[in-house]
């Protein structure tokens, strides 16, 4: 890659950093915030989704103006809101405000994931952005081993509004990086006649079968990940023993794993197709999901190695389903489309908390009881996705072929629309 394309990526995972952190440090603050304000796993799930249902909205409504405009504007005006608005979540003092400032932070947070993709989508050819998802996905990584850990470090030692005003610190460093060095990006723009309308992008999605199913597969994978994730630390926490401070080990070792998974496993979607990468992981996932969802009480080093895999083959299956997502739509609508598929993401990812915090319960012992069953629900949309991803095809950039991966022949069957 060259130099220039390095510092893009730079700054694009740099901007997902911030987007993770800020939805992820959620999470682990778990236990402290349902101590704090004295409320149930049910109320804590509302939380976490008031989050992703927010972001999942402005996504949708994102779809009808996002490729309208230059990239660069749209992830600029989008991260400021975000900065504002997790600024606001730092100075929450109750349940009911955190959890209006959560609304406002997924407002602006569900717009930039979006951007940072189709940027990787119209900047990089097909050939390498599964390289380029890889490197972004690190900033995953860098959030589990650097923020969520520091921020649970800060925060056992202050409180629990320190880790977000850290935030709003580093996004005002990235914001002045996305104004000097991300360069204008209209290529999208070009595609645009005289009389394209607002709700042509909107009304091309839902008419194409094939983006309905490439959703569909999305939808499953988040399912298969988002009704497990959010409450690891719950769990963990309640049911096995971890302490506060020990929770960050969790996402420190997650982390330091998928720094070096996120990029080798990018390089091998490129090399040996995406769908094949994806299943493969796939099927591994299910080693850790069955695992930490039915775990007994066990030492805390057993416990790891099993969280660990987690990150690492969810990890592991995300790069190359994102990096497949792009190469499904052409670059006229690829702004909308990963607007949508990110609305998407959101909203069922807001469902998969929801439906988890409906069917968890705690014990009178303070032990968080039925999550075997939400470990089953994870494994029965896993096979979905691995099955969906075989149904989705991928499109010429001039959007006028279909280029159908067929894995029963040797070469490509092209199809006209």
């Amino acid at each position: 890659m060259t130099k220039k394309e390095k510092i893009l990526l730079f700054i694009l995972a740099a901007v997902q950093f911030i987007v993770i952190v800020d939805f992820m440090i959620m999470m682990p603050l778990g236990p402290q915030l349902m101590r704090i304000f004295e409320i149930s796993p049910q109320q804590f799930g509302f939380l976490v989704s008031a989050y992703t249902f927010a972001a999942g909205i402005s996504s949708l409504i994102g779809v009808f103006w996002v490729d309208f405009f230059d990239r660069k504007k749209v992830l600029f005006f989008s991260f400021t809101g975000l900065v504002v608005a997790t600024f606001a979540c730092a100075l929450a003092t109750s349940y009911e405000f955190l959890m209006l400032a959560r609304i406002f932070t997924g407002i602006f947070g569900g717009i930039p994931g979006a951007v940072v993709f189709s940027i990787i989508g119209d900047m990089f050819e097909e050939n390498k952005r599964g390289t380029a998802s890889g490197y972004v996905a690190t900033s995953f990584s860098l959030a589990s081993v650097i923020g969520v850990p520091f921020g649970l470090f800060i925060a056992s030692f202050t409180n629990w509004h320190a880790p977000f005003y850290l935030l709003c610190f580093f996004g005002l460093i990235i914001l002045f990086m996305i104004f000097k060095y991300v360069p204008n990006i209209k290529k999208h723009l070009n595609h645009k006649s005289d009389d394209s309308k607002i709700y042509d992008s909107f009304i091309y999605i839902i008419k194409n079968s094939n983006l309905r199913i490439a959703l569909l597969f999305i939808g499953s994978l988040v399912l298969g990940q988002f009704t497990i994730v959010p409450f690891i630390s719950p769990y963990m926490s309640s049911n096995i023993g971890f302490t506060d401070g020990e929770l960050s080990l969790i996402y420190l070792i997650g982390g330091a794993a998928t720094i070096i998974s996120s990029p080798k496993i990018g390089k091998l979607a490129d090399k040996y197709g995406k769908p094949k990468i994806f299943t493969i992981m796939g099927f591994l996932s299910l080693i850790p999901i069955i695992a930490v969802t039915n775990m007994p009480k066990v030492g805390i080093p057993i416990a790891l190695i099993f969280t660990t895999l987690v990150f690492v083959f969810f990890s592991g299956r995300f790069v190359p389903a994102t990096a497949y997502i792009t190469s499904v739509v052409s670059a006229k609508y690829r702004g909308s489309f990963m607007s949508f598929n990110f609305a998407f993401m959101q909203i069922t990812s807001g469902v998969a908390s929801l439906l988890a915090g409906m069917i968890i319960t705690k014990s009178p012992d303070g032990q968080l009881e039925n999550y075997p069953f939400v470990g089953l629900i994870a494994v029965v949309f896993t096979f979905i996705a691995i099955f969906m991803i075989k149904k989705v095809k991928q499109v010429d950039e001039n959007d006028s072929e279909l280029k159908i991966k067929n894995t029963s022949k040797t070469k490509d069957i092209i199809l006209q629309e």
